[in-house]
């Protein structure tokens, strides 16, 4: 932008994508209204130091840099501008006076300005927070930036693992025995799901990335989005590392099957009555986190999505392109889709229902398996907190240990550590733990009874010596 620039915009007069503001001796307020619209809608300029009259007023120049720190300041403020802006303000000097031009650009997530929603039209900045509908329209042309659409037109369908999407068929069928699906080939499966797109750049059609990642093969997945993994943690006994971890990095719907047996081994399926009903809470619990979190992750950020059950909770995280800040109440909650394309397939193949409906399941089901809420926060990572009874991760005599592992009596496991240690005198003790189906901290307690056991050396390369 040169002066030239920005006397043509000043002589064009105030549109949809400009705006004066006359902030001669101070920041006008309502300038956060309109940088919060100009965000929302199509990008814009902001002249500071021009009137509505088209007039240069210029602002006052021992006040330049104080106008210019405090617009700075506040855009930063995630309290005042969420999400916070990273805007540049240039001087220029027009007929003698000083005018301040910022340009704002449009923005991939919808903004809020101390909370509210604006958006732009011809007749300036309007607030539309209490407006759904038209909340909906600016959430609705959001999604045409979705990461998840990215086009890969080199890449064809063998790049896909047809057994998975074969699975997928299956699924469907096997909940309404006339799915479209079930006679349709791979490609068309994809293009029904909106899976195969055209690159707006180049014209030229491909799968997409929410293809990649529902059906693609591991090395596939891996090949465009390295940073793809879900981490699966059980955290009991060993407080500061953990008693039980998987690492997920398959496709979408493998990686549901991964998380959800992660959770069944480590929670108990408490007896849960649901009026005179038995249910399954537990299981109706990981269904909907499991299925919210990669449904709905926001897949270009390298923050890798966590599931870490304690004695205390299950927590579930993973990166978000937030809407608003803090927790979510379920009476005012207004869903919003974040990855269609990938929810499309889940609702279809039974791994998730309509939107909004996983909020209202996990609070029904959550107080019915621990008594309490969970917890739903906004922001930047999206996380759910579902509180736990004690019981609710304690196994058969107190050890966190999967229920098909036959006990030992103490002088047996005594015996079958010797004769690891024997075979191995490397052997950790987490191995031993998972070989007999016991934490790390029961192996610990056994080697202390064994007299003639010791351990020489530090770490991985210390061993153990058997007298």
């Amino acid at each position: 932008m040169n002066s030239k620039e920005i006397k043509n915009l000043i002589q064009n007069g105030e549109k949809i994508d400009v705006e004066f503001k006359e902030s001669k001796n101070a920041l006008t307020k309502d300038v956060f209204d309109t940088v919060c619209s100009f965000n929302n809608r199509n990008g814009g300029h902001i002249l500071l130091g021009v009137n509505d009259k088209r007039e240069i007023v210029g602002v006052s120049k021992d006040k330049v840099d104080k106008v210019i720190k405090e617009f700075t300041t506040a855009i930063n403020n995630p309290q005042k501008m969420y999400p916070p802006l990273y805007l540049l303000s240039e001087v220029f000097d027009i007929d003698e006076k000083k005018v301040i031009y910022i340009r704002v650009p449009e923005g991939y997530q919808v903004c809020r300005h101390n909370g509210r929603i604006w958006d732009r039209s011809y007749e300036g900045d309007i607030n539309i927070t209490d407006h759904s509908e038209l909340v909906y329209k600016l959430y609705a042309r959001k999604q045409g930036s979705y990461f998840v659409n990215k086009v890969y037109p080199n890449l064809d369908i063998d790049f896909l693992d047809a057994s998975v999407i074969d699975k997928a068929k299956k699924m469907a069928v096997s909940r309404n025995k006339n799915h479209v699906w079930e006679n349709m080939s791979n490609e068309e499966l994809l293009r029904s799901a909106n899976l195969i797109l055209t690159d707006p750049e180049t014209k030229r059609e491909g799968i997409t990335l929410a293809a990649i990642l529902l059906f693609g093969k591991d090395n596939s997945i891996m090949s465009v989005l390295p940073q793809h993994k879900t981490d699966a943690i059980f955290r009991v006994e060993n407080k500061d590392r953990y008693d039980d971890r998987d690492v997920v990095i398959t496709n979408l719907i493998d990686s549901y099957d991964r998380l959800i047996e992660f959770g069944q081994k480590h929670l108990n399926d408490l007896f849960v009555l649901d009026g005179i009903v038995n249910v399954n809470a537990r299981d109706r619990i990981l269904r909907e986190i499991v299925s919210n979190t990669l449904a709905h992750r926001d897949y270009s950020s390298g923050y890798p999505a966590k599931m870490i059950i304690d004695d205390e909770k299950i927590t579930v995280e993973n990166s978000n392109l937030a809407h608003g800040m803090g927790a979510l109440d379920l009476q005012k909650f207004e869903p919003f889709p974040k990855n269609p394309a990938i929810s499309k397939v889940f609702r279809e193949i039974g791994l998730a229902d309509e939107l909004g409906s996983g909020m209202r399941n996990t609070y029904k089901y959550t107080q019915l398996y621990s008594g309490q809420d969970p917890l739903f926060e906004e922001g930047d990572i999206f996380r759910t907190i579902i509180p736990l009874k004690k019981i609710a991760t304690q196994k058969v005599g107190g050890e966190n240990v999967p229920r098909n592992v036959p006990r030992m009596s103490p002088e047996d496991m005594k015996n079958a550590i010797v004769d690891m240690i024997k075979k191995d005198n490397r052997v950790s003790r987490k191995y031993m733990a998972e070989t007999l189906g016991v934490s790390e901290k029961t192996i610990t307690r056994y080697i202390k009874d064994i007299p003639n056991i010791k351990y020489v050396g530090k770490g991985k390369n210390g061993r153990w010596e058997v007298d």
